[in-house]
């Protein structure tokens, strides 16, 4: 192994704290090239695909590969904008926020970074510019609320393979999650509730999450469960009862069983049985994607209209509105104290207040099991 250095590095330079907010990713174009690629990189993920690699290359590339690429590049055509992808640019204005925020709130030199778990910016390039800026210690914070193996496990694998090259390991931090985070279960309750006071309050609001092979919730993935107290907290915020809401899941793709209820099958069994209006939200997409853009507002809109639906409207996701940065952000402090430029963090009420209250949230959820 040749273990790199920072070509820049000079024994006196002045080191900093590193950021680095990674989303999953998206392709360059919206073409079946520029897709086959994306998904050639992210369907090769162990931690996505669980079968025998040697069993999964031959369905991928002699199979998926020639397939799906052109299909999902039509997807992808449809909620393209003129600044590209709207993940990526959306992720770009959520980095260029936080460091506006971030530079009000502390002292020293810090330094952030965006890259993508498939794609690009990649991890490996999002790493390169903080060990150039000397950065000694790096947060490294996912923005997926909800933690599964497949997108934050993932991230962990990206980052230490970039890591095992590096001759000066940095202090390393990791956010996993933020699932049940009171300034998270708060902004998606304010989101809901200000678009309720422009639009009708619908009949049903389904909390729709990206899907996950059901065996690997029963091999221990806390996904699913996270996903229910994320929708449980805010349906509570909102004083919702039972019948106004239920949470589903979207996204399932291959023959075996993922975790259900499926969204598809929901919106059509509820126009079925007589409902009328229904309000969809995705609480485990920290930025508007093909998933919610594509999949939700236009097919799954379809699916219950068709069905006898009437009133359809999907609750954009947080995005880079400002409650959401100052979540984010607040995530950062929390997970950074104790490293020097963040010393004075540690004063902020806001934050001491909302740390306790997930540690309250924990210890009641373990109560609560017993």
């Amino acid at each position: 192994m040749n273990y790199k250095g920072n070509p820049k590095y000079e024994h006196d330079t002045p080191c900093c704290t590193g950021i680095l907010i990674t989303n999953l990713g998206t392709p360059d174009n919206p073409t079946a090239s520029a897709v086959r690629k994306y998904l050639a990189e992210f369907l090769s993920d162990s931690r996505v695909i669980e079968l025998p690699k040697f069993l999964w290359w031959f369905i991928l590339h002699g199979i998926i590969l020639r397939i799906r690429p052109s299909q999902s590049a039509k997807a992808y055509k449809k909620i393209w904008t003129e600044n590209g992808s709207p993940l990526l640019s959306i992720s770009s204005m959520q980095v260029e926020g936080l460091k506006k925020i971030l530079a009000k709130k502390i002292q020293g030199p810090i330094r952030i970074e965006l890259a993508m778990r498939y794609g690009n910016p990649s991890i490996k390039s999002g790493l390169k510019k903080l060990q150039v800026a000397n950065s000694k210690r790096i947060l490294v914070l996912p923005l997926y609320p909800q933690y599964s193996s497949a997108t934050t496990g993932s991230t962990f694998d990206a980052v230490v393979d970039e890591l095992k090259k590096w001759r000066w390991l940095p202090e390393i931090r990791m956010v996993n999650h933020y699932h049940d985070h009171p300034g998270y279960i708060d902004t998606l309750a304010n989101s809901i509730m200000s678009y309720w006071t422009d639009n009708k309050k619908p009949q049903k609001l389904l909390f729709s999450f990206h899907g996950l092979p059901k065996h690997y919730f029963l091999a221990g993935d806390p996904y699913h469960c996270e996903c229910h107290k994320t929708a449980r907290l805010v349906a509570e915020k909102l004083k919702l009862n039972e019948e106004e809401w239920s949470v589903t899941f979207q996204s399932r793709f291959g023959p075996k069983e993922w975790l259900q209820p499926y969204t598809d099958t929901t919106l059509i069994s509820l126009a079925n049985s007589g409902i009328k209006s229904v309000n969809i939200i995705c609480p485990g997409f920290s930025a508007d994607c093909l998933e919610t853009l594509e999949e939700i507002n236009i097919q799954n809109r379809d699916f219950f209209i068709d069905a006898g639906g009437e009133s359809f409207d999907y609750i954009p996701a947080l995005n880079e509105h400002p409650d959401h940065l100052e979540l984010l952000c607040n995530i950062i402090l929390q997970h950074a104290i104790g490293w020097p430029e963040f010393s004075s963090t540690w004063n902020n009420e806001k934050i001491k207040q909302d740390l306790y209250k997930s540690k309250e949230l924990a210890e009641k959820s373990v109560h609560n099991k017993n």
